[in-house]
């Protein structure tokens, strides 16, 4: 697995290195691309690493090119790590609708054919990438996790789930409760079946209410003027049980593109930085 890990594209930014790179992933039985920003290695050797997971039909490059990142990381010395949103190839399940399919991984581990082929994009993440994050790249600091939308649901799910590994979890716009959403329903329908009962170790809002364990801070921002707001997002159904650290910030006027993100980015950076 990790002798196959390719250098694809480097660049000079901040005072840090942006890269690109690919390899076959064994958990998902395709070739992934991901993305690593690195800060000056000289005075951060061991920097913490943030996750960002991205959205409905992104890559990992759309953070990269369109938030705007990479100077508040390189000042506070963050690794940010964007994978993909899905399997992809030609051998790669998909579906002719943009919201399902290649793009539409939503951070689960598929249970159903022909998705349960490919679709292990937890195991992925958590296992795979991060065996290739310690290991390969030799990036063994604190960690917190953060998204967007999709990507935001499977920061929310991966952070929840995962209390003594990710010190933070901060979402833009996120998929709080996909289980009662379109998007969500849709998705889980065809990956996880038809059971709800199985839906629920993948649904935010139903782990934060039956949480009784260790404590992730959560900071969530939502715009106002977001298309997919009252249909599809609905942040009012994440509540946390008394005295738990969630915060969530209605943004006036702030839609779902990444013009928002790019606005708050550096708040987020920040957040994380002060629990890394």
């Amino acid at each position: 697995m990790t002798e196959k890990l390719e250098l694809l594209e480097e660049h000079r930014v901040f005072d840090g290195t942006q890269r690109k790179y690919r390899h076959h992933s064994e958990t998902l039985h395709c070739t992934m691309t991901f993305s690593l920003f690195l800060p000056n290695v000289e005075k951060f050797p061991n920097p913490s690493l943030v996750w960002w997971l991205s959205g409905l039909t992104c890559t990992d490059d759309n953070f990269t090119h369109k938030a705007g990142a990479q100077k508040k990381a390189a000042e506070l010395g963050l690794a940010l790590v964007m994978p993909d949103t899905s399997p992809r190839g030609e051998t790669v399940a998909d579906d002719a609708d943009w919201d399902l399919g290649q793009g539409a991984g939503f951070y689960v581990n598929a249970t159903q054919q022909p998705w349960n082929a490919n679709y292990q994009m937890y195991d992925y993440i958590v296992t795979e990438l991060t065996t290739i994050v310690r290991e390969t790249l030799g990036l063994t600091g604190s960690e917190s996790i953060m998204g967007h939308s999709m990507g935001g649901h499977g920061a929310l799910v991966i952070g929840l789930r995962n209390p003594d590994r990710f010190r933070a979890i901060s979402a833009f716009s996120p998929i709080v409760n996909p289980s009662d959403v379109p998007w969500g329903m849709k998705a889980f329908d065809a990956y996880l079946g038809a059971d709800k009962q199985a839906w629920a170790p993948w649904d935010a809002s139903k782990l934060l209410a039956s949480h009784d364990g260790k404590s992730v801070p959560i900071l969530l921002d939502q715009g106002t003027a977001d298309n997919f707001l009252h249909v599809q997002l609905q942040p009012e159904n994440l509540i946390a049980p008394e005295g738990y650290p969630l915060k969530i910030r209605m943004q006036d006027g702030y839609d779902h593109s990444y013009y928002f993100i790019a606005s708050f980015i550096d708040e987020h950076l920040e957040f994380h930085q002060k629990h890394l």
